[in-house]
C-alpha cells in the first residue's frame, strides 16, 4: 500500500534562487526561551516563567574541546548578547552574504523530540518554536527556508502540528533528530508523522544530536562519539528501506545531516548483499537497497573530510551517482565548513554545481 502524495509546492522556482550555493543545515537559535511565550497557552508559559524550564536536556556528557562555548564558533555570538545563531544580521554577514547563499535551510538547535517525559509540553514548545521561526526568520529574509519542528513522542500530535504549519510556503521539511532511545524512523510508530509529511508535500531531515548514542552508549571521549555518528545514519536508512517506507510513501525523500558521505558505498554494498540473501523476510522491498539510496536519499558534505580530487571521484564512482551529496555549512558550529573550501580544486563545474546547489534544489522540489 502506498500513501497518496499532496500536490503542494513549497518555495520558489529554481530561477528565483539567485545565489550560487544552497546550504541545507543552518542552526538558528533563540536569544532566550522567553521569546516563545507569546506563542504559548498560559498553562505552558508557566513551565518557563515559574518552573524554570531551561531547555531540552539529555545525559550527553561532553562538549568538544576545540570550542569553549559548547561546540560553537567563538565569533558567532552577537555583540548584543545571546547565543550563537540568534542574530539574523550576524548570520547574514557571516554566512548568507559572505558565501553567496541563495537558499538556506534552518534546522534549529533544540531537539524537542529528544525530551523524555512532559510530552504535551514538548509539543507545545515545538509548536511555539515553529510560529516564532516563521515570524522572526522566514518572513525576514527571502533566502531562508524552514523545518517543521515536532515532538515525535506523540505521533498523532506531531502529525497535527505538521498539518498546522506544513502548508506554509517557506516550510520545506520535517526535522527529526536521530534519537537512539526511540524506535528507528522506519518503524510503524512514525506512520502518523510520515502520513502528514506526505499530505503536506514535505521531505524528511534526520540530524544527529546529543540524544544520538552509539551502540555502546556515550564513549569516554568526544572524539570517539563524534567519529561514530555515521552509524546512526546507517541504522535509520536500514530501517527505512527494510520496513518498506519508500514503497509506502512514494514521494518521500530523506536527507541525512552531519554524518558526511564517505560511508555510503559501504552501506550500499552491504545492504544489497544482505537483501539478496534475506529478501524473503521483507517481500515489500521491491528493489535493491542501493537503488532506493541513490534515488530517494541525500547526504551532506559536513563534516567534510580532507580528500584529493582523485579520492572524491572514487567515492562518486563507488556510489554510481553524483546526485546524492548536498552542501551543508553547519553554521555556527565549531566545525563549520565554508563552501569555498568543501570541494577539491579541479572538480568539473557540472559536478560542483550539483553538490553546491542543484542536488538540494531537486530534493526540495524547487523546479526549474
Amino acid at each position: 500500500m502506498s500513501v497518496e502524495a499532496s500536490p503542494a509546492v513549497h518555495g520558489p522556482a529554481a530561477s528565483d534562487v539567485t545565489g550560487a550555493v544552497v546550504d541545507v543545515d543552518i542552526h538558528e537559535n533563540m536569544p532566550n526561551l522567553k521569546v516563545l511565550l507569546p506563542y504559548m497557552e498560559p498553562q505552558w508559559q508557566r513551565h518557563i516563567t515559574d518552573y524554570g524550564w531551561a531547555g531540552v536536556r539529555s545525559d550527553y556528557p561532553y562538549w568538544p574541546p576545540t570550542a569553549g562555548t559548547g561546540g560553537i564558533r567563538m565569533d558567532a555570538h552577537p555583540d548584543t548578547g545571546g547565543p550563537a545563531g540568534s542574530d539574523l544580521g550576524l548570520m547574514r554577514a557571516q554566512l548568507l552574504d559572505r558565501h553567496d547563499i541563495g537558499m538556506g535551510v534552518l534546522t534549529g538547535q533544540h531537539h524537542f523530540s529528544g525530551m523524555r517525559g512532559w510530552y504535551e509540553f514538548a509539543a507545545a514548545v515545538a509548536s511555539a518554536y515553529n510560529d516564532w521561526q516563521i515570524e522572526h526568520w522566514l518572513e525576514r529574509d527571502p533566502r531562508l527556508r524552514g523545518s517543521v519542528q515536532i515532538a515525535c513522542q506523540e505521533p498523532e500530535a506531531a502529525a497535527r502540528e505538521i498539518d498546522r504549519v506544513g502548508g506554509h510556503p517557506r516550510m520545506v521539511q520535517v526535522f527529526l533528530p536521530m534519537i537512539t532511545h526511540m524506535p528507528p524512523v522506519g518503524d510503524s510508530f512514525y506512520r502518523p508523522v510520515l502520513d502528514a509529511m506526505q499530505r503536506n508535500g514535505l521531505q524528511l531531515a534526520l540530524h544527529v544530536g546529543q540524544a544520538t548514542k552509539t551502540p555502546f552508549g556515550y564513549h569516554r571521549y568526544y572524539v570517539e562519539w563524534h567519529s561514530a555518528l555515521p552509524q546512526a545514519g546507517m541504522s535509520e536508512l536500514i530501517s527505512l528501506i527494510f520496513n518498506g517506507t519508500f514503497e509506502r510513501y512514494p514521494e518521500l525523500n530523506v536527507l541525512l545531516l552531519e554524518v558526511g558521505f564517505t560511508w555510503v558505498p559501504h552501506l550500499m554494498s552491504r545492504l544489497d548483499q544482505q537483501y539478496r540473501e534475506l529478501r524473503v523476510e521483507v517481500p515489500w522491498v521491491k528493489r535493491l537497497p542501493s537503488e532506493y539510496l541513490r534515488e530517494r536519499v541525500k547526504v551532506t558534505t559536513q563534516p567534510m573530510e580532507q580528500m584529493s580530487l582523485h579520492q572524491l571521484h572514487k567515492y562518486l564512482e563507488l556510489m554510481e551517482t553524483d546526485e546524492m551529496i548536498c552542501f551543508s555549512s553547519d553554521y555556527p558550529h565549531f566545525d563549520f565548513d565554508a563552501p569555498e573550501r568543501v570541494v577539491p580544486a579541479g572538480l568539473p563545474e557540472d559536478v560542483k554545481r550539483k553538490i553546491m546547489r542543484e542536488n538540494a534544489l531537486s530534493f526540495y522540489g524547487v523546479g526549474a
